[in-house]
């Protein structure tokens, strides 16, 4: 039988330049559906099962973060459903993964996908429980649901918190992130779940860029925008999942927010707040600061020595959305950024930084949410 590459699926992205025997695969990244994005691979290699392969991705060197590849291996899987890490290198132009599947049919990915099936699973399942509706906020360019999650009876006196993720569709341990902390907060065991549902709702959108998603865009929409510089001026026609979100915000307000990516480049789990904004306060600093030292406390995943540092203030700052929702609504609102290849403080060679540790770091987030709604004047 002879080899075969194909990416006719959901988020399936590649480009094959040749492969005609399993030792020598030369493929290119292709870019996102309407922008030069270079950077989200997922693809699958039938019949070459206990054969050596060598598979090179020849434009990796091009790519939006050629520093992702640093020190990254590729995710693989028999079944879509358990991913492991298999060795990878980078010379500087081109990534080249080094495989002997144990199976006719291996699937290779940048990271662990989030399928649009299993977000529309994840939607169903939540909207089970008595404790959730579910709001249809609009539709995409591609003309796909624009769903939000109301978590708790909205009241008086209670915290209105809002959580969104993957403004960049490829940024897939953002939504495994949101599994995770939606799972805790509606499991009626779960101690702080509850108390959460006591005194505050939840305002969630899994899914920011389901166009994105499902094309295998790494980081734009259908129209070619990258949600997360479109906050300060969405429209319908070229942004409308930043448009949507942004109008039911200033509807139900906002006391708290995260918004929840994935960076290419550092192997660290760690948050970015606003504090380039020219009428930042002390007061936010220090609730910046306290959920910080809190989210240590709650998961030794999360950590604050390393991440991006200070920067001026810009135009362009206003458009990313934690910065304008600080801006806009007075609250503590951060990027939470989880990585692509491990977690260099406590490393896994096997899977190293995946869906289930994503979902994990998820729930534990509860505490420091509720502390820091605690501690709301």
């Amino acid at each position: 039988m002879s080899i075969k590459i194909s990416s006719q699926f959901d988020a399936g992205a590649i480009e094959i330049v040749n492969a005609t025997s399993a030792n020598a695969i030369d493929l290119n990244i292709r870019k996102d559906s309407h922008a030069d994005i270079i950077q989200w691979f997922y693809f699958r290699l039938q019949g070459a099962q206990a054969e050596p392969c060598t598979i090179r991705l020849l434009n990796a060197g091009q790519s939006a973060y050629p520093k992702g590849w640093e020190d990254y291996n590729a995710m693989a899987s028999y079944d879509r459903i358990n991913w492991f890490r298999v060795p990878t290198s980078f010379d500087g132009e081109v990534l080249t993964i080094e495989h002997t599947p144990a199976m006719d049919s291996v699937y290779y990915a940048y990271f662990e996908p989030y399928s649009w099936e299993r977000h529309l699973e994840l939607l169903d399942r939540a909207q089970l429980s008595e404790h959730v509706r579910m709001v249809d906020l609009g539709s995409t360019v591609d003309g796909r649901d624009l769903n939000m999650l109301v978590i708790g009876e909205p009241a008086e006196g209670k915290k209105k918190v809002w959580v969104i993720a993957r403004q960049h569709p490829g940024e897939t341990m953002a939504e495994w992130f949101v599994e995770g902390m939606l799972d805790a907060l509606l499991d009626p065991a779960h101690p702080f779940g509850r108390q959460l549902l006591k005194e505050s709702v939840f305002y969630v959108v899994p899914n920011m860029n389901p166009d994105g998603s499902v094309r295998g865009n790494l980081r734009t929409n259908a129209a070619g925008a990258n949600l997360n510089r479109e906050w300060f001026t969405p429209t319908m026609e070229r942004s409308p999942e930043v448009f949507l979100v942004r109008q039911k915000m200033h509807e139900t307000g906002v006391d708290m927010c995260l918004d929840v990516h994935g960076d290419e480049g550092l192997p660290y789990v760690f948050v970015a707040g606003s504090d380039a904004l020219p009428n930042f306060t002390p007061d936010q600093a220090a609730a910046e600061k306290a959920f910080a030292d809190n989210f240590m406390i709650a998961s030794p995943d999360f950590q604050t020595e390393y991440g991006y540092g200070k920067v001026p203030f810009t135009d362009e700052v206003l458009t990313m959305g934690s910065p304008y929702i600080t801006h806009a609504f007075g609250c503590l609102s951060l990027t939470l950024e989880l990585p692509f290849k491990d977690n260099a403080n406590d490393p896994d060679p096997l899977v190293g930084w995946d869906g289930a540790r994503s979902a994990r770091l998820g729930a534990a987030v509860l505490q420091p949410v509720l502390q820091a709604i605690r501690a709301l004047k």
